[in-house]
């Protein structure tokens, strides 16, 4: 047998299976960098791509916005890298006052103050004062014009005021965007709710009964609509300057990127792909993968990032197991109620055209995903919350495998996952 320990909220579970079952265990192909945090950063506002240094694109008297992420992507470790972004500003004569920090909230709720002492740091926090965006606020929205998918650009007044704006953050892979980081700064970021809903609904294909868009998809960009729409939206803005950071396995930066905007971010999303993008000869009969444990299996939200990547290992009517406690349940109310509330895809699919929302997304997408797969997940919630959209849900690993056996037999074509979040299998052409 082989066997491994798979995160499961905040501990771990053991799972075997037959050694001549198992394909491959799927995970990064990134080794720990050595080089300190404070190397990493330094090098990459050095070494800017396609821009000249930050300091030389400020003058003294310009007023600048930095638009951070919020506390939900405090992973990335602003209070590490942001400290450097100041001083290269303070660099080219701008002074603190001068400087307005925008929390990236897109449609999240607003933060504490404690809350933005985690995403400045203390010596910054001393400092600098943190502007949450509201995205329901009209009164602090500009409108700037409607780009080519229809979408209309309404953008953070502040923002807009200041003579130039920075973005930073994290690159990632995106389950609708490709990859995060860059301009989702912009958009969702700092984008009215009018704005981020009409984009994101750019996740479903075109025509009704068609569910999502094949194009839309992680560590896919080039004819992505949802990806196109957020790069023409930040062309409005046209930030000075971006500066996002790429982390490793034990949550280390471990590569950064500064520069254009553009051409920066397609530099990360090289290095991410390279690292987490994990090339497999065949799809699977079953997929083994944990969301990775606590935070990230908290509920069934969160956990639809590593059903997007499960999902690309396995074929067609195959099975996938995830593992996640989901201790908090759906963790939204429009999840639950796309789950619950409708017997069949067609009817999600019309409610969700009808009136669209990323969670209301992200319950139907859980849906489509039950109809092509066996899906089964290892956790914390009751069962019959869910069966509508054709799930189960059981409580031990040896469970959810005695159904897939039962289904398929016990020779099984198996891979295993264990950091199903943030590794996405990518069949060889």
């Amino acid at each position: 047998m082989y066997t491994m320990k798979m995160k499961y909220g905040r501990g771990k579970i053991d799972i075997q299976i037959p050694k001549k079952n198992l394909i491959k265990v799927i995970e990064s192909n990134s080794k720990d960098v050595n080089n300190a945090e404070e190397e990493v950063i330094i090098d990459a506002l050095n070494n800017p791509i396609a821009s000249a240094p930050l300091y030389q694109l400020v003058h003294p008297g310009e007023t600048v916005c930095i638009v951070i992420s919020d506390v939900t992507r405090l992973w990335q470790k602003m209070s590490t890298y942001l400290p450097y972004i100041v001083k290269e500003l303070n660099e080219g004569g701008i002074k603190d006052e001068d400087i307005l920090f925008i929390s990236a909230t897109g449609s999240h709720r607003k933060q504490t103050k404690e809350e933005h002492k985690l995403l400045l740091g203390e010596e910054l926090a001393n400092r600098f004062e943190v502007l949450d965006h509201d995205c329901l606020e009209e009164e602090n929205i500009s409108y700037l014009g409607t780009t080519r998918f229809g979408t209309p650009v309404k953008v953070n007044k502040k923002a807009l005021e200041r003579d130039h704006i920075i973005l930073t953050g994290s690159i990632v892979f995106h389950l609708l965007a490709g990859w995060g980081g860059g301009k989702k700064s912009v958009l969702p970021g700092i984008c009215a709710y009018e704005s981020i809903m009409k984009n994101h609904a750019l996740s479903l294909s075109p025509n009704f009964g068609e569910g999502s868009n094949p194009l839309v998809r992680s560590g896919y960009t080039e004819k992505n609509p949802l990806h196109l729409d957020m790069l023409e939206a930040a062309s409005f803005v046209r930030p000075t300057f971006m500066f996002n950071v790429i982390m490793d396995t034990k949550g280390k930066i471990a590569h950064a990127v500064a520069g254009n905007y553009i051409k920066a971010h397609e530099a990360g999303c090289k290095i991410v792909d390279e690292m987490d993008g994990v090339e497999i000869e065949e799809k699977a009969d079953v997929v083994i993968a944990t969301a990775g444990g606590y935070p990230k299996d908290i509920n069934l939200y969160q956990t639809c990032k590593t059903v997007i990547n499960a999902k690309e290992a396995v074929k067609k009517g195959g099975s996938m197991i995830i593992l996640s406690e989901c201790s908090e349940g759906f963790g939204n109310d429009h999840v639950q109620e796309m789950i619950q509330n409708y017997d069949t895809l067609e009817e999600r699919e019309t409610a969700l055209r009808k009136d669209y929302s990323i969670a209301k997304y992200i319950g139907y997408f859980i849906s489509e995903v039950a109809k092509d797969f066996q899906f089964i997940l290892v956790g914390n919630m009751d069962e019959k919350l869910v069966e509508k959209a054709n799930m189960r849900i059981v409580k031990t690993i040896d469970e959810a495998l005695e159904l897939v056996y039962h289904k398929n037999g016990k020779d099984v074509k198996t891979y295993l996952m264990p950091y199903g979040a943030n590794t996405l299998p990518k069949l060889k052409e």
